[in-house]
């Protein structure tokens, strides 16, 4: 009995019938993308991935202390880093500054900044820190004293 379903099934292996139809099946999930297809991936390998507070900061001197940081869509304002403590890995922790806007300090006492492990942040490059500002001042208003001095 068993000889007699081995020979059933022996004629439906080898049609042709069955082959058509899987030879078919595999062409088309083997196929080649098409070119906007092969475009899209690329585009989204191309994204650069944005960083957090503390990846920006590591590249700076003494981790960003002194300078200025932004989240990228704040206009006008940004933080002067004054404190930070980092947690182990180096890409979490918490962070304190000054709040700046329009380049003047809005209060005198560093609150803690919020967002840091969010990815968005930037260093501004074209913001004076505060300790190369504040010298040049002093030393300009100094030398005019003692020309009105010398003058009279």
């Amino acid at each position: 009995m068993s000889s007699a379903l081995g020979n059933r099934i022996h004629p439906l292996r080898n049609s042709s019938l069955l082959r058509f139809p899987l030879n078919f099946i595999r062409t088309l999930s083997s196929s080649t993308p098409s070119p906007s297809d092969a475009a899209a991936t690329t585009k989204k390998s191309k994204r650069r991935k944005k960083k957090n507070f503390f990846e920006v900061a590591q590249f700076l001197p003494s981790w960003g202390i002194g300078y200025h940081m932004a989240k990228t869509h704040w206009k006008e304002v940004s933080y002067e880093i004054t404190k930070l403590n980092l947690y182990k890995d180096g890409k979490h922790g918490k962070a304190w500054g000054i709040a700046h806007k329009n380049g003047l300090p809005l209060v005198d006492a560093p609150k803690k900044i919020s967002g840091v492990h969010k990815r968005c942040w930037r260093y501004l490059p074209n913001v004076v820190k505060a300790s190369e500002a504040s010298p040049t001042l002093t030393s300009s208003t100094d030398s005019d004293l003692k020309v009105e001095a010398q003058a009279s």
